[in-house]
Order: C-alpha cells, then sequence, then structure tokens
C-alpha cells in the first residue's frame, strides 16, 4: 500500500484509458475526396484501361500488386481471422518484407507505365489515389 494516498501504475492506467478517434476525420476525409477529384479530372480509370494491354509494366505492376494483397489477405483473413494466429508477422517472419517488396515494386511499375501519360504528376496522382483508398479502407474497418 503505498503512503500518502499515492496511486499505484496500474491504478493509473486503467483510469486513463482513451477514447478511441473516429474513422472518419478531417485528415481521410482529404485524402478520399482528393482521390475522387483526381479520378474524375484525370480520367484515370479511363486511362487505365487504354494502357492495360499496351504496357509490359502495367502488366508486371499489376502482377506485383496480386502478390502483394495476396499475402495481405492470407495474413488478415486466414492466418489472423481463421486461424487465430494474432502475432503472423513473429511466426512467419518474411512474409511482411516480401509483401512491402513486392508493393513497392508494383508502385515503381506503375509509375513507369503512366509516365507518358501524366509525365511529373504521375507519382502525385498514383500516390493520391494509393491514400484514397487506403483511407477508404479504413473506414470500413
Amino acid at each position: 500500500m503505498p503512503p500518502f494516498g499515492y496511486k499505484t501504475e496500474t491504478s493509473t492506467a486503467v483510469e486513463k484509458k482513451e477514447k478511441p478517434l473516429p474513422r472518419l476525420n478531417i485528415h481521410s476525409g482529404f485524402w478520399i475526396l482528393a482521390s475522387i477529384v483526381v479520378t474524375y479530372y484525370v480520367d484515370f480509370f479511363k486511362t487505365l484501361k487504354e494502357n492495360f494491354h499496351t504496357s509490359s509494366w502495367f502488366l508486371c505492376g499489376s502482377a506485383l500488386l496480386l502478390v502483394s494483397l495476396s499475402i495481405a489477405f492470407y495474413c488478415i483473413v486466414y492466418l489472423e481471422w481463421y486461424c487465430g494466429i494474432g502475432e503472423y508477422d513473429v511466426r512467419y517472419p518474411a512474409l511482411i518484407p516480401i509483401t512491402t517488396a513486392s508493393f513497392i515494386a508494383a508502385g515503381i511499375c506503375f509509375n513507369i507505365a503512366l509516365w507518358h501519360v501524366w509525365s511529373l504528376f504521375t507519382p502525385l496522382l498514383l500516390f493520391t489515389q494509393f491514400m484514397g483508398v487506403v483511407m477508404f479502407i479504413t473506414l470500413l474497418g
């Protein structure tokens, strides 16, 4: 028992429960809105459709993105939800670096594939689309 009415660390930790942040905040709303604006004004999907079969860089980037998303879904859906392995990064340490490397390589391939369309704006446009998708996914989960 601590002297003079001091509280122990465990009792203060219980009292300091923080409220979780709301899913939709200004930051996520900005990125989602920016992604919608970029999609509309640069005809993003029309451009992707026109360049889908003409560029091997685009196909390579699509394959790498598919690898990255497959590993991510394997970790989240199968390992964590189905098998109940919460710390899959400890049990399978190679999965996270492989996913990260394939995602970065996919981003580079997409930048090369679409460089002739938007030139110096390509990395900015793709990053805006990426952040919009990430913020939209955080709204769902």
